[in-house]
């Protein structure tokens, strides 16, 4: 049975120790010179400036790009008002609430190419940014299957295949990974 195309981004999983994640975040901002959406599961870097809101102050976050330093992953997108948008709209001003890059991350591979295989774990590879969804706000970043090496500076290293039933090896595979050029963490060589 061939896997589903449902891109989603990154999906918290747990600690690296294999420990429960509680859902922890840390809260950052966007402004509105941002003309970039920012969707539940993209990555995000820090932009270099911080915004004052109601008082706190804030570090500034982007969608970050393969090659970028992750400063976490968007879990969730505090509203303004009951309609706002559950994703970050472009050029606007909002808090984010990220996952820290210290996780395993769910993420699911690109369509054609050569499908990563069981001999790729261990590997390093980057990720693809991609357009995510208004309707359901998810992102459309997944991981690449071309290029996955040994190099340290590679985005994420591939720790495995999601077990479940409805996942297999091929177009499409769900992998757990981690984040491998984190803002708080030296990168490391793939196996």
């Amino acid at each position: 049975m061939a896997n589903l195309d449902t891109p989603f981004g990154f999906r918290p999983v747990s600690m690296l120790d294999g420990s429960p994640y509680n859902g922890a975040t840390r809260t950052y901002s966007t402004v509105t010179g941002d003309g970039t959406a920012i969707y539940l599961g993209d990555p995000v870097k820090l932009s270099g400036t911080a915004s004052t809101i109601n008082g706190v102050a804030y570090q500034d976050v982007d969608q970050a790009a393969t090659g970028d330093v992750i400063a976490g992953v968007v879990v969730g997108v505090v509203p303004e008002t009951r309609d706002s948008t559950i994703y970050r709209a472009a050029s606007t001003a909002r808090l984010l609430m990220i996952a820290p890059p210290n996780l395993l991350y769910e993420i699911q591979e690109v369509s054609g190419g050569t499908a990563l295989a069981a001999a790729d774990i261990g590997l390093n590879a980057d990720f693809v940014v991609a357009a995510g969804s208004a309707v359901t706000g998810q992102s459309g970043v997944e991981i690449n299957n071309v290029g996955e090496a040994t190099t340290n500076t590679l985005d994420l290293q591939i720790i495995g295949l999601v077990p479940r039933a409805d996942n297999a090896v091929g177009e499409n595979a769900k992998w757990l990974v981690r984040i491998n050029r984190s803002q708080w963490a030296n990168q490391v060589a793939g196996i």
